[in-house]
């Protein structure tokens, strides 16, 4: 039975993903789908593995490049109340996988609770974020993490704990499809002495990215003992276009996604910098975004 069919209440067929994704690119999902509950996610899961349907997560669209063409099979995002919850109990917060991440930052910063605030300004779920690792020198998430609860491709539901998991630089090893929910241990701090560590970490991330208004993704990893941005814009990058798609001349590394920008002109515009990048100093540029 087509999944549309099998689950009507949550399916749509044919849904643009543009309007889900940070950039506004890319083509329709053969199939969207929205669960409400943890048990829907999972007969979502088990359905796919029966049928041999591909499926693939969408979280907050941040760190994505959706193909304007037409995505085959099943995407999945977890938007529903049931998925967003942030909880605190003594050093202990535990938020859903499909809230934002600014949700349990400042959730943590009232509660009195260090450890979470210097990711202030970054983009994206927390189920997301703990999966990419998302941070820089002032800390990574990872640091925090205690426990994750994921379900597998058979939609069945696993608890793994820091000593189970492996992070890397805007990495990790937690491959499962979904991300239930992450449990956080953190440090009391006073509220005010937090707060003005979030504003300083704002402004020098803000200063280091485009501005607010343009739409832009990071596009590559840093090489070992290099940086990505620092390489590009040597290359004399910065501000190359191909259709609406720019190289930001506040930060080398990202692209900037004009109006009426397709995937097509970013993917075209990350190929010829890091074609570029190649030639003039040897370093191959590894791609950040994950592409659909």
């Amino acid at each position: 039975m087509p999944l549309a069919a099998a689950f009507p209440d949550i399916a749509t067929p044919h849904e643009p993903l543009a309007p889900y994704t940070h950039l506004k690119t890319g083509g329709p999902a053969e199939c969207l789908v929205k669960p409400r509950s943890a048990s829907e996610l999972a007969a979502v899961l088990k359905h796919c593995h029966a049928s041999k349907i591909p499926f693939r997560m969408l979280g907050g669209g941040n760190n994505l490049i959706v193909r304007d063409e037409p995505v085959p099979g099943v995407v999945v995002r977890l938007a529903g109340e049931a998925f967003a919850g942030v909880d605190v109990a003594g050093k202990t917060v535990r938020a859903g996988g499909g809230g934002p991440l600014w949700d349990l930052i400042a959730a943590s910063v009232r509660a009195g609770l260090r450890g979470l605030e210097t990711l202030v300004g970054l983009r994206g779920t927390v189920g997301g974020s703990v999966r990419c690792n998302v941070g820089d020198r002032a800390g990574e998430i990872a640091t925090c993490v205690r426990r994750v609860a994921v379900l597998s491709e058979a939609g069945v539901e696993h608890v793994r704990t820091k000593d189970e998991l492996t992070f890397g630089e805007h990495s990790s090893d937690l491959d499962e499809p979904a991300i239930l929910w992450v449990e956080f241990e953190l440090t009391p701090e006073k509220p005010e002495t937090l707060v003005k560590r979030m504003r300083k970490a704002w402004i020098a991330r803000k200063a280091a990215e485009p501005l607010s208004f343009q739409p832009a993704v990071r596009m590559f990893r840093n090489p070992a003992g290099q940086s990505a941005r620092t390489l590009i814009e040597r290359a004399g990058l910065a501000k190359t276009k191909v259709g609406g798609a720019e190289v930001s001349d506040r930060n080398g590394n990202y692209a900037i996604a004009h109006p009426g920008t397709t995937a097509a002109d970013v993917l075209k515009l990350m190929d010829h910098v890091r074609d570029t990048v190649k030639h003039a100093t040897g370093i191959p540029l590894e791609r950040e975004l994950n592409v659909w």
